[in-house]
């Protein structure tokens, strides 16, 4: 099984691993960068994810694609859809977005995202949410 491959599994259903599984597709020295903050090393990326599964009752990931890409530093990019509930919330969380990869030794050492955070975050925070969504609508006039 390929590294793609464990991470597709690992992503399927994030709330299903535990925090060693981390260590089976991501380099000690990996950079994970999204749009909130970024990680150096494994055990910066275990202790997002030790956050992360404490606060999502349900953590999925559709990868709908996962394409080679011929650059000099990244090699591969995936779209993907999360679908997100957190433990304190009945809203599911719906958002698409994609990720640059390097691969390198079988092992992920650059994982970086790309969502709309507004989408994920701010659309959901009660007042605030309201405000978001209605920059969005006059925007797309």
């Amino acid at each position: 099984m390929t590294v793609l491959d464990r991470f597709s599994t690992m992503y399927a259903d994030i709330c299903q691993i535990t925090l060693d599984d981390l260590a089976d597709i991501y380099a000690s020295n990996v950079a994970f960068v999204d749009p909130i903050t970024t990680h150096h090393g494994l055990n910066s990326v275990q202790k997002y994810f030790a956050n992360l599964l404490g606060q999502a009752e349900r953590c999925q990931f559709d990868i709908s694609m996962i394409a080679p890409v011929n650059s000099n530093s990244i090699t591969h990019i995936v779209n993907w859809t999360m679908n997100l509930k957190l433990k304190q919330s009945d809203k599911l969380i719906v958002v698409d977005g994609n990720t640059q990869l390097t691969v390198k030794d079988d092992k992920i050492v650059y994982h970086k995202d790309y969502y709309d955070l507004g989408e994920m975050v701010y659309e959901h925070i009660p007042l605030l949410g309201f405000f978001v969504k209605k920059i969005k609508k006059r925007l797309a006039k």
